[in-house]
């Protein structure tokens, strides 16, 4: 018995890799070597899927199909509106989602039924929000100056604090942190993948030259601290609809929701620090 669960989590874990170094290839291609306009593209995609995930989670009462078309293509304008309408995008962020609340009312109107019509409005809007406009604070940061090297070492902070929480956790993990909530996490995860994060940020300061190193440091930890909430915002969601993957898409690691949870909440706060805070 021993061995047999050696040998499937040895499986899992090799699902996990080659999954994690296909999905570490994406960013950096997209990032370094592709035109800066199809960062956009590959957001929109990560978006949609992102949605699609989030509109399935609920088994018992099922989205109607027109909701989740106008939420899905919502959420993947929302890249393109930021990439052509940078110099102004607070106002058209504004009538986009006037536009958007407006159409899912017209919808409910010429649905036939009213039962749960205030759930999937505001369902809709919340899951538009919440992964269309929270990832797409990644577009806003790619097109600031030196914007390629400050998404990747957002990524690269993000992911580190993911790795060192499981690795952290899985080896000396004995208290939990919030089981109710992601029974598996614990305490000396949350404290090592936080520190992973904030390793990380430190030694971005070769290739983050202009920016001291505290505001480095200060980034790391405002990334490391959110990163979780992130993780921990996305479990409540599937805690709630009683799930444990947003999906199987991703081989080992669950759902592209999965994988982003983390960035959806450090994206928008790394932005608001270099652009305001710095």
């Amino acid at each position: 018995m021993a061995r047999e669960r050696e040998g499937s989590a040895d499986k899992v874990m090799r699902k996990r890799t080659v999954t994690s170094i296909v999905l570490i290839l994406i960013p950096v291609i997209t990032i370094f070597l592709l035109p800066v306009w199809t960062f956009s593209v590959i957001a929109s995609l990560f978006i949609a899927m992102g949605l699609y995930e989030f509109f399935k989670l609920d088994s018992k009462n099922k989205f109607p199909p027109s909701f989740i078309y106008l939420g899905i293509f919502s959420g993947v304008l929302l890249p393109y509106i930021m990439y052509l309408y940078r110099p102004a995008g607070g106002m058209w962020e504004a009538l986009f989602f006037i536009t958007v609340f407006i159409a899912l009312f017209i919808i409910q109107f010429t649905r036939r039924e009213n039962q749960n019509a205030v759930a999937f409005i505001a369902l809709t809007l919340f899951g538009i929000f919440y992964i269309g406009w929270f990832f797409t604070f990644l577009v806003k940061i790619r097109f600031l100056a030196e914007g390629h090297k400050l998404v990747a070492f957002l990524l690269l902070v993000t992911k580190a604090g993911d790795v060192g929480a499981y690795l952290v956790g899985t080896r000396f993990g004995r208290h939990k942190l919030l089981s109710r909530i992601s029974p598996k996490k614990s305490i000396e995860g949350a404290v090592g993948g936080f520190l992973f994060s904030l390793f990380f940020a430190c030694i971005s300061k070769i290739y983050l030259g202009w920016m001291s190193f505290g505001a480095i440091f200060m980034a790391g930890v405002l990334i490391g601290i959110f990163a979780q909430f992130g993780d921990f915002a996305e479990s409540l969601v599937k805690r709630d609809y009683q799930v444990k993957d947003s999906s199987p898409f991703l081989p080992g690691l669950g759902g592209l929701l999965d994988v982003i949870d983390s960035v959806l909440f450090a994206a928008p706060v790394f932005y608001i620090y270099l652009t305001i805070i710095m």
